[in-house]
């Protein structure tokens, strides 16, 4: 008879990887392009109040 490791908790602690993972991608997008952003959305503001 072939043995299986009994694995449950292993599948949680890959789905918190991959959270983690991509909070960090996130964090630097928006690190990267905050600034532009905030630039893009006062224009918008701007513009939309007629200024």
């Amino acid at each position: 008879m072939l043995y299986v490791p009994h694995e449950e908790g292993q599948g949680l602690v890959e789905y918190a990887l991959i959270l983690v993972f991509v909070a960090i991608v996130v964090i630097a997008i928006l690190a990267l392009l905050g600034p532009q952003l905030g630039n893009m959305y006062s224009r918008v503001t701007s513009s939309v109040n007629g200024a």
